[in-house]
């Protein structure tokens, strides 16, 4: 399933939810506030990412971190 996020003028929002509520095929409508991530998370992340750019041959992929965490459980 494909999911998407638009933005919609507030004056529009109640016009576009009854719009999407009469297509057969939307599954579910989310109404979703901004979210406010602080500045330390969004610096962690990108160290992290600069981390990986600078040493890609150190990172585990999903499937092998997973098994490392189980295997400890």
């Amino acid at each position: 399933m494909t999911q998407f996020t638009i933005s919609i003028p507030d004056n529009k929002a109640s016009l576009f939810l009854e719009f999407m509520k009469n297509l057969s095929f939307v599954k579910e409508i989310q109404q979703v506030e901004d979210v406010d991530i602080p500045q330390w998370h969004k610096d962690v992340v990108r160290e992290r990412m600069a981390d990986y750019k600078a040493n890609p041959n150190q990172a585990l992929d999903f499937d092998t971190a997973m098994d490392d965490i189980e295997g400890e459980l």
